[in-house]
């Protein structure tokens, strides 16, 4: 079955590869051997097709029932594929209880979990009906805690999880109740540059409820440091976030 990327193949590894992917998930209930090769051939081809083919044959559902039985390392691949075809349409995954099964994990001993899930989660919260749901689930504080987490993936993916769920007005107060400004605050100054620009993300959307701009006046000085950020995107960032939590009604 494997072979079929060889035969289908145009040389690029693209022509025949959805209806690989299609196979390769459907592998899943194979013999373990077999799993776990399938799997690690998934996110080349989520790379490759977009993920469409395997969305669109409905097949997200029994990827995200797999996080539930599979071994760590399994997981670790489906989760790459999962978060490729939750950028393409989420709502299958929605409709299968991921976001559930997904913050069960967000506390996983394995880093490497830790960040697949994390971002698996920001990017089923990107469509309105995943910020709701990450509401519903009360995933706030999980996300909150891992804003402390050692590895700085996981810190950049829940703090963009927070930058995106924060968008809706529940969604926001939901992170200020949960401590999110006192926890994203310290990360604004963070070494690495993505979990600076998501942390400043996320509390320019707390900026925008009226008790965290209150809050966020004090710190204004923390934002101007970030003026001149290296990264450029990170001064964007800093100069939005400054408008916002200054603007006057």
């Amino acid at each position: 079955m494997l072979g079929c990327l060889v035969l289908a193949s145009d040389g690029n590894g693209h022509r025949g590869s959805r209806g690989c992917g299609v196979a390769l998930v459907r592998s899943l209930w194979a013999i373990q051997g077999v799993r776990r090769a399938s799997c690690l051939l998934l996110p080349w081809l989520v790379l490759g097709t977009r993920a469409v083919g395997i969305v669109e044959s409905g097949l997200v559902p029994s990827l995200v029932r797999k996080l539930t039985v599979e071994h760590e390392d399994v997981q670790e691949l489906i989760l790459d594929t999962l978060t490729g075809c939750l950028q393409v349409e989420a709502f299958e995954a929605l409709a299968s209880g991921a976001v559930r099964i997904l913050k069960e994990k967000l506390n996983h001993p394995s880093v490497e979990i830790r960040s697949r899930v994390a971002q698996a989660l920001m990017a089923i919260s990107v469509p309105l009906e995943g910020k709701n749901m990450i509401f519903d689930e009360d995933v706030f504080p999980d996300l909150v805690s891992l804003l402390d987490d050692e590895s700085a993936e996981v810190r950049a993916n829940a703090a963009g999880t927070l930058m995106y769920a924060a968008v809706t007005t529940q969604g926001k107060y939901a992170a200020i109740n949960n401590d999110g400004i006192d926890c994203l605050l310290p990360l604004v100054h963070d070494p690495t540059s993505k979990v600076r620009l998501y942390s400043i993300k996320a509390l320019t959307m707390l900026a925008e409820a009226p008790e965290g701009r209150r809050a966020l006046l004090f710190h204004v000085p923390e934002f101007q440091q970030h003026l001149a950020d290296p990264s450029e995107a990170v001064q964007n960032a800093a100069k939005i976030a400054i408008e916002v939590i200054e603007w006057k009604p």
